[in-house]
């Protein structure tokens, strides 16, 4: 039966919460331990759907998975690795994007891969083509089927010389785990620099793979022949911590995020400052605040790392709706991202989208019909509502909202939240939230 989550709002969240690693580093970081040839070690590991979803897919290719859920420990061992049948990988179609990251690592171990149809967020188009035209550069032979696509390398996968159209995290992360075993030298160009691509080539590394990162968003890999294991702890979930912060701002409250590095959140901290957010960092994390004051609006432009996540984009348009003034919002990095202001508006604020570039400089959805830039008017009074669930991150943004309005909302589809949360309804009433979940 499906949950239905009903909060009544108002109240401040106010206490401590555990962030532990990035949802956008841990499951790629399962899939590299199919590329050594010695178990891999990885600490830190959050409990989210994400991570479900890749131990059972390594699982039926023979991974040997071990998981301590209450330290965070993983162990996986690969040594028996071999090729599921279609069928069961099957079972996982829908379910994530996360099975085509292992192209190269079971090609690289049994000659081929099959990946189902590929679910996640509904935020853009996020094509599938970058990775598969990455496939095609190392040799490998691309076949659709009605259920999915099965990929081979007959001849092996060499190195090439590749340059992306758009700095890709998927298709970076796709080629530093096809690259490592191929054989000769790999070259990307105009490659994703996220924390997390960092932390996924401090793990390939420390297999014994051979990466440059270049100033100008140039990585090259020198394909080795073997990779053995890796003992390793990820790093924080940066847009959980994001997340929180918001909250904290949206609710008026004060929270505490156990876990969260100030390194990684740079440009968020930056603006969360010029909105009116308070912040104090410590060795064991980073307090979040609201002081009181009014809260400020501010032009704000989403970008690839170093620039401000889009990730961080939608809980911090739910505080803009407090701030006094006009806001802008220009998301450059997925097309369809807003869709989660119709039930904010339903809530009361003041949210126009527009299809032109509202930001400082044209994008590469300017010219293409979609509503990619809004104006936030603000200060509103949020109130309670119907809320369906459209995607992880506009799910929590919906969540806060309704945790700062007047009022009872419910929510349905809560469940996608999973997917980035750690123990969230836990974590939830922990903070003071008045919330009660049920059966629908």
């Amino acid at each position: 039966m499906a949950k239905l989550l009903t909060v009544q709002g108002g109240k401040p969240l106010e206490g401590s919460v555990h962030v532990r690693g990035a949802k956008n580093l841990v499951p790629k970081a399962m899939v590299a331990a199919l590329l050594g040839s010695e178990p891999s070690q990885l600490r830190n590991v959050p409990e989210i759907k994400d991570v479900e979803i890749v131990t059972n897919l390594l699982q039926i290719h023979g991974v040997k998975v071990d998981a301590d859920p209450a330290t965070g420990d993983l162990t996986l061992d690969p040594r028996d690795t071999y090729s599921a049948a279609h069928s069961e990988i099957d079972a996982y179609a829908g379910d994530s994007r996360i099975p085509i990251l292992f192209c190269g690592p079971l090609m690289h171990q049994n000659g081929e891969a099959f990946i189902p149809d590929l679910g996640g967020c509904r935020i853009g188009d996020r094509p599938i083509n970058y990775h598969l035209e990455v496939l095609r550069n190392f040799g490998a032979v691309v076949d659709k089927t009605p259920t999915g696509i099965h990929i081979s390398a007959p001849r092996g996968l060499k190195g090439a010389k590749l340059t992306l159209p758009f700095p890709s995290v998927g298709a970076t992360e796709q080629v530093l785990l096809t690259a490592v075993l191929a054989e000769g030298i790999t070259e990307l160009d105009n490659a994703a620099v996220e924390p997390e691509i960092h932390d996924l080539i401090a793990i390939l590394q420390q297999m014994g793979a051979i990466i440059t990162v270049f100033t100008d968003r140039v990585i090259r890999i020198e394909g080795v022949e073997r990779l053995s294991g890796y003992k390793h702890r990820a790093i924080p979930d940066r847009n959980e911590s994001a997340s929180w912060a918001s909250a904290a701002l949206v609710t008026q409250g004060d929270i505490y995020v156990k876990g969260a590095a100030q390194r990684d959140l740079t440009a968020f901290l930056n603006t969360y400052r010029k909105i009116g957010g308070e912040f104090s960092v410590d060795d064991e994390g980073i307090r979040f605040w609201h002081a009181g004051h009014p809260l400020k609006p501010l032009v704000l432009e989403t970008d690839v790392h170093p620039g401000f996540m889009t990730d961080w984009q939608q809980p911090l348009v739910v505080a803009l709706t407090q701030a006094h003034g006009v806001s802008i919002v220009h998301e450059t990095v997925y097309e369809n991202r807003f869709g989660f202001t119709e039930a904010l508006e339903r809530m009361g604020a003041s949210i126009q989208l527009h299809r032109e570039c509202l930001g400082s400089s044209p994008c590469r959805f300017g010219q293409r019909n979609f509503l990619h830039s809004a104006v936030i008017s603000g200060p509103v009074e949020l109130k309670g509502a119907e809320i369906n669930v459209p995607d992880l991150r506009g799910g929590f943004s919906h969540l806060i909202a309704a945790l700062a309005a007047k009022g009872t909302s419910t929510v349905t589809g809560i469940e996608v939240i999973n997917r980035g949360y750690e123990h969230f309804m836990d974590k939830l009433v922990g903070l003071g939230a008045d919330v009660e979940m049920s059966e629908r």
